[in-house]
């Protein structure tokens, strides 16, 4: 039983959306996915996957995308991205699959692990974007989301947890967040996120331990469409 991750499928089945107008590495990029999961994860296995899964903007439209993911091996755990307008109502969600839950104001299990997470915000005081009254009021929004899930963990007596949050939990100047100062409030051990591409994967990343918490960045571009071991 293993536990992996990969975000940023960005599926389009039912849409015209082909990825590879953002570079040839997108070039059948569902079909390296879907090569490189089946050859590593197995039906006891579990992925998470953070954020960004497909272009459809209804729901009817993204169950091509999320029926090709429930078909692949193991347990998925899917939280919500910016990018994932389909994202309706948690309780019908949840109610779709066996193999295949969704992740918002909830955690779910593995072994001694709780996995919790929200979507997350851009970060206030970077440089590089203009954030608003509207951005704080999401931030601040986002923040509560991730607490209700941090704390049904801990109620349920989980001690190691793990978060999943679409994101970066940080400017570019790599500040401490107050997304960031929650995880260390609740003592949570790696943070897995996603959202970057292109250009800005060859700089500076928040990825590795910082102040003991791990941090894994999971798009799917940067992990080379190849699911990542957590654990």
């Amino acid at each position: 039983m293993a536990l992996y991750t990969i975000s940023d499928l960005h599926l389009g089945f039912n849409v015209e959306k082909p990825m590879d107008i953002f570079g040839d590495k997108w070039r059948d990029h569902t079909e390296k996915i879907k090569k490189n999961w089946i050859e590593k994860v197995n039906d006891d296995d579990t992925v998470l996957i953070a954020g960004d899964i497909s272009w459809s903007l209804r729901a009817d439209d993204s169950k091509y995308d999320l029926d090709w993911i429930d078909e692949l091996p193991g347990r998925k755990i899917i939280s919500k991205g910016n990018h994932d307008y389909w994202w309706g109502s948690i309780s019908k969600l949840n109610k779709l699959y066996e193999n295949t839950k969704f992740l918002q104001n909830n955690f779910y299990e593995y072994d001694d692990f709780a996995i919790c997470g929200t979507r997350g915000w851009m970060c206030p005081g970077g440089d590089k974007y203009k954030y608003t009254e509207k951005d704080e009021k999401i931030y601040k929004r986002e923040q509560i989301r991730l607490r209700l899930s941090l704390e049904a963990a801990k109620k349920a007596g989980y001690e190691n947890i793990i978060v999943m949050i679409h994101y970066p939990p940080t400017n570019e100047k790599f500040e401490e967040s107050d997304f960031i100062k929650i995880f260390k409030e609740f003592d949570v051990k790696k943070v897995i996120y996603g959202h970057l591409h292109g250009p800005v994967l060859m700089g500076n990343l928040l990825n590795g331990y910082v102040d003991g918490i791990e941090y894994i960045l999971s798009s799917a571009d940067y992990i080379n469409f190849n699911p990542k071991r957590v654990l």
